[in-house]
């Protein structure tokens, strides 16, 4: 099996969860890639790296169940990463965009700890998932 199909094989697959987790592992990527970029001077390498960011943050956003409370509390903090994530751009700016990491990392981890307990309800506290 080749790495793309295991790729597109792992995405069909995942559930809501684990693909929101790809999402924000994948967000983390860029924001990184963008940051080496700054650091080299290559500013159209890190246009490209933090729109790539921005967009998965739009598709966060736009994903929300408007139903749900944690839906309004979520929201404002996705726009002000993705605020944050232009303001980087725009300004060249390692500072703010590395604030911006930190912000989609521990959204991160909290999710990954949600799926993890999720998985523990579901399976049972002694099963190994």
């Amino acid at each position: 099996m080749s790495i793309q199909a295991y790729q597109t094989n792992t995405v069909e697959t995942a559930s809501p969860g684990e693909l929101t987790l790809m999402l924000y592992n994948g967000c983390l990527k860029f924001i990184k890639l963008a940051g080496k970029a700054m650091e080299t001077k290559n500013y159209e390498k890190k246009n490209v790296n933090i729109q790539k960011a921005q967009k998965i943050i739009q598709e966060l956003m736009i994903t929300l169940d408007p139903d749900a409370s944690i839906s309004k509390e979520i929201l404002p903090l996705y726009e002000f990463i993705n605020r944050r994530l232009l303001d980087a751009n725009v300004n060249n700016d390692l500072v703010i965009l590395t604030e911006a990491q930190e912000l989609v990392t521990e959204l991160r981890d909290t999710w990954k700890e949600v799926i993890r307990q999720t998985r523990q309800q579901q399976f049972g506290e002694g099963s190994i998932v």
